[in-house]
Order: structure tokens, then sequence, then C-alpha cells
């Protein structure tokens, strides 16, 4: 029988609803001083993300060369192409710590920043984008790594010639192209960035949303290793995907830790803030087994389920991990636990649908 400090059943949180919180905040605080605080605390925890991911897009704009001549690594020993990498590479920190919160509120907004290649071509019908370079259709970060890290591994050059509308990733051939990538497609990333940083700063923070948006990132991780599988992973010319799940994770542990004084006045409610914390733990460790930003090559034959040998490969490690803590109906799990933590403090339930 699992002890109820490791699990609390269904049936015994559904159950919770109707029993009356323990008591007040730590500092004797009202229910809805505590959602004050959370709101307070996710406001300025947010804001210093957007900030940074307007700052790094500036500097990558700043770093970016008007001429053709500027793309020449042997100009200045690649300096210039490392400076706009470092500063895409800070778009991604920053963005991936904010996105489970912020995302669903602004989702025009995600949609310019964040968009994946293959969704960027559905958007424009599967027509292409005849001019890569200059802020329009093809737009983002994702955008900007297609050019930047160009040509991009074979493999992923492979996947992305089946798709409708696709073209081979290529850095600037001209002044013109040039200028258009800095001008163009750099400024536009600047110009959302920004757009998004004015708008958060009087933006009204839903908690339900919030939570529910945390909790779906969450799910979300298992998506971004299952599609590594087929080499559609998101940051994939680059080869950082393994960062931007660190980083996911990090930023949503720093937003539960938010609501973990709320939390503890309610029943059981210490005891589900342990398993949160466990599960992140869980994948915090595994995630910490993987040497650099790249996410491990799958074995090859690679089949899901996997099989016994494909398991035990760091690619296979992961994608078990990952799968099961983003279950929603596996006991314990990181979904299923903050599906219950949103149980208890009324919020809604994570569905796939949020």
């Amino acid at each position: 029988m699992i002890l109820l400090q490791q699990r609390i059943s269904l049936a015994a949180v559904a159950l919770l609803a109707v029993v009356p919180a323990v008591g007040c905040g730590s500092e004797g605080k009202s229910e809805s001083q505590l959602k004050a605080d959370i709101v307070t605390s996710m406001h300025a925890l947010m804001l210093t993300e957007i900030q940074g991911l307007y700052q790094a897009a500036v500097d990558l704009q700043a770093a970016a060369p008007a001429t053709f001549s500027g793309w020449d690594p042997s100009s200045d020993s690649g300096a210039t192409i490392d400076a706009m990498k470092e500063a895409w590479t800070r778009t991604r920190l920053h963005w991936e710590r904010a996105e489970g919160p912020v995302a669903p509120m602004f989702s025009d907004i995600d949609d310019a920043i964040d968009s994946r290649y293959e969704d960027m071509l559905k958007a424009l019908n599967g027509a292409g984008d005849p001019d890569p370079f200059d802020g329009q259709g093809m737009v983002g970060m994702h955008a900007i790594e297609r050019i930047l890290y160009a040509p991009g591994p074979d493999t992923v050059a492979a996947y992305e010639k089946t798709l409708a509308g696709s073209q081979m990733a290529a850095w600037p051939t001209s002044d013109g192209q040039a200028a258009e990538f800095k001008n163009g497609l750099c400024q536009r990333l600047v110009t959302d960035a920004q757009s998004l940083l004015t708008q958060w700063k009087t933006k009204t923070i839903d908690l339900s949303a919030v939570f529910a948006g945390l909790t779906g990132l969450m799910s979300s991780q298992a998506e971004k290793v299952g599609l590594a599988a087929m080499h559609q992973q998101e940051s994939r010319y680059s080869q950082t995907t393994m960062a931007d799940l660190r980083s996911n994770l990090a930023g949503t542990r720093q937003v539960y830790d938010l609501f973990s004084e709320w939390l503890a006045t309610k029943v059981y409610g210490t005891t589900l803030d342990k398993n949160a914390m466990a599960a992140f733990d869980r994948l915090d460790a595994q995630y910490g087994m993987v040497t650099g930003d790249a996410i491990p090559d799958p074995p090859t034959g690679w089949t899901n389920p996997p099989s016994a040998d494909q398991a035990v490969t760091p690619f296979g490690a992961l994608y078990i991990i990952v799968t099961d803590e983003a279950d929603p109906s596996r006991s314990g799990s990181a979904v299923d636990t903050m599906n219950q933590v949103a149980h208890v403090l009324g919020l809604p339930e994570f569905t796939g649908q949020n």
C-alpha cells in the first residue's frame, strides 16, 4: 500500500475541496492576501525574464553585421558570429524560463517569437517564404536560428526537405540580405520582445491560467523529447533543445515556488508540495546526466515504446523519465501531482486543452 507521504489517492484529493483550510499563512495572511502576494512576486519575476529577453534581442540585432562582408569569419576570427550566437542563446534562456506562465497569456507574441519552422510553414499554407531575411513570413527565434546556425545537421536538413515550402537554411549572400537580416528579421524580434515587455508591465495575472500553463509546460516536455527521435526537436539547428528543457524546468520551479505558502494552508498541502518537489528533482537529476546542450542522439532503429536495449541508452533513459513525469494518469508523476495541487487550491486542472 502506498504511504500517504508518497502519494495522496485521487479519492482523498477529491474530498479536499470540501475540507476547510488548516489556517492562514505563516504571517496570518488571508487567502486573498496570499494570492495577491503570488501575483506581485510573479509579476516581478517574469518581468526580469522578459527584460532579459528584450535585452538579448537588442544585443543580437546590434551584433548583426549590416553588410555581407561581416558574415566572413576570417575577417574577425568569427567574433561577430559568436556574438550573435551568444545573444541568441540568451533569448532562448529567458524565453524558456518565462514560457509556462507567459505564453498562454500572450499567444500572438508566443507565435511570433517561438514558432517552430513547420508551424511557420503551415501559417504560410505551405507556400514558403521567398525572403527569409526581411522580418515578414518566417519570424522569431527559430527563423533566426536557421540562418545563424546554417546549414545545420544533415539529419535536420533531410527532415525539413520533406516539408512543403521548405528552403535550405543559409547565411546572407549579399549586402541586401545582410541588411535585411539585421534591420528586418532581428529587428522584428526586438519589436515583438518590446511589445511583450510593454504589455507585461500592466498585465493582469490570472493565477488559473498561469498554473495551467506551468503544468502544460511540464506536459510538453514529453513532446519535445519525442520529436527529437525524429530529428524534429525545437532548437534543432543550434542543437540546444536540452538547454531549452533545463530552462523550462528551472522556470517552472521558480513560479511553482511562489504557490508554496498558499499551498501550506491547505489540508495535505505540505505533502503535495514535497511530492511536486520530488518530481522536479527526478527530472532535474536526469537532465543533469546529459552532457551538453543537445538532446542525446536516439539509438538506431528507435521504437516507441523503446526496447530494453534502447531504454538504457542516454536518449532512452531521458525519454522514459520525461514521458513518465508528463503522464497525467501516472500516479505521482509531475503532471499528476501538479494537477492535485491545482485541485486543492481551487484552480482548474490541466487537461491538455488549457
